[in-house]
């Protein structure tokens, strides 16, 4: 029988070689001379006498026992070397099937949706909202421990702490391990012998908080507002995810919002769209004038300057749009009715069809708008 070569010599390393080094050496060594790769004579049997080296020198147990005894201190001890089938994928061909598993990997707390509804007009010139909602916390009780108060966790006696549990396979690649999540105490290295009666040995309880919102001008149907940190809680010390604030808004009696702009429609008389007037309208900042030119036609559209929504994280503001239409009267007064005759009788009574021109096309595919 060939007597077994010392372990650092088959890493081609020296004996205070430790960490990435060795890693990188074993790597190295387990790409050349693995057997679907290298096809030469004593590529396997070589193979194999790497992943034995690596196994008992990245332990440190082992390797303590294999410098103060040699190969005989480590007889009887299984040679694999730590990485499940996925985990020799990556380290033979540089890719992986779906990532190395960590244990106790930090993970981030999922998010939480908070729908509040706002008033037209806090949601053009912003508000400060209260927001009650409910989300898991520390349990009050154990501080999180899972366990009742008085009690400790204790080290769980499967995994011996290290929330792994280790099943050894021989494949043609060698001895291979597969490390899964202990089943006794799933992942944590402690079980919770008397549970805390708040939290069931949880360590978390539903709780409610209250969070003062400072809702920006401008907002809109559907805008969101993020609350850094204050979802639920991550797991192994990961980070806790966030709350959305989405933002609905109440329709208003007069006003209709496009973009930035606000759009009003306004109705006016016969008379005052034929002779003009000087009327008051109302906006998001009070009653504005607007003076009606003599002859305007209904569907005209009046522009108010800065008189929209302040856009949201921008400056300036939009506009107003007063769409004009006129009122035809259904009922009128004998003197109404006299004064209406007398009015027709001074003009034409045929109907003109009115030509259409590609501008007043345009307009009107554009919304009437004008300056």
């Amino acid at each position: 029988m060939a007597q077994k070569r010392d372990y650092y010599d088959v890493l081609e390393v020296n004996r205070s070689t430790t960490g990435e080094d060795l890693r990188r050496a074993y790597r190295r060594l387990a790409k050349q001379f693995h057997p679907d790769v290298n096809k030469e004579a004593g590529a396997e049997e070589r193979f194999k006498e790497i992943n034995e080296a690596y196994a008992v020198l990245s332990d440190e147990e082992r390797r303590a026992a294999y410098d103060r005894y040699g190969h005989a201190g480590v007889r009887g001890v299984p040679t694999d070397f730590g990485f499940g089938f996925a985990d020799l994928f990556e380290e033979f061909f540089g890719f992986g099937m779906g990532g190395r598993r960590q244990r106790h990997a930090p993970r981030r707390g999922a998010d939480l949706r908070y729908d509040i509804t706002l008033e037209f007009a806090e949601a053009i010139f912003g508000v400060d909202k209260e927001v009650e909602f409910t989300r898991q916390a520390t349990c009050s009780n154990c501080q999180g421990s899972g366990a009742a108060p008085g009690t400790t966790p204790v080290r769980c006696k499967t995994c011996n702490g290290s929330g792994e549990v280790r099943q050894v396979r021989q494949t043609f690649l060698g001895s291979l391990v597969n490390v899964s999540t202990c089943p006794a105490c799933g992942g944590r290295g402690e079980v919770v012998s008397t549970p805390c009666p708040t939290c069931a040995g949880r360590g978390l309880e539903r709780q409610t908080f209250r969070r003062s919102i400072p809702i920006p001008s401008g907002v809109d149907e559907g805008t969101q507002i993020r609350l850094a940190g204050e979802g639920e809680p991550g797991e192994s010390n990961g980070p806790p995810g966030d709350l959305y604030v989405v933002i609905h808004v109440q329709p208003h009696r007069f006003f209709r919002r496009r973009e930035d702009d606000i759009l009003l429609d306004l109705s006016i008389n016969i008379a005052q769209a034929t002779l003009g007037a000087k009327l008051t309208v109302p906006t998001v900042d009070g009653e504005e004038s607007l003076t009606i030119p003599a002859g305007t036609q209904p569907g005209k559209v009046f522009r108010l300057k800065g008189k929209g929504v302040p856009r949201l994280r921008r400056n300036g503001r939009g506009d107003e749009l007063v769409f004009i239409g006129v009122g035809i009267p259904r009922n009128l007064t004998g003197e109404q009715r006299e004064l209406m005759e007398k009015l027709a009788k001074t003009m034409s009574t045929e109907a003109q069809p009115q030509e259409r021109s590609l501008l007043d096309s345009l307009k009107e595919f554009l919304g009437g708008l004008s300056e």
